[in-house]
């Protein structure tokens, strides 16, 4: 499901707050939700390659 971040975004290893930073998304970057779960959304970061989870309320649903 294509999204898109509404705010800066921390882009994590695993859905723990103190796991391992990936990356740092900026605003209005695509991000491809592959799963939703209690407040994290586990996907890919296109741009960067990346796969990782971050705070699902960051995300905008792209229509």
């Amino acid at each position: 499901m294509p999204y898109r971040t509404n705010a800066p975004v921390t882009l994590r290893e695993g859905r723990p707050i103190g796991s391992a930073v990936l990356a740092e998304l900026r605003s209005g970057e695509t991000f491809e939700v592959l799963e939703l779960a209690g407040g994290n959304a586990w996907g890919i970061a296109p741009n960067l390659g990346l796969v990782g989870y971050c705070d699902a309320g960051l995300l905008e649903r792209v229509q």
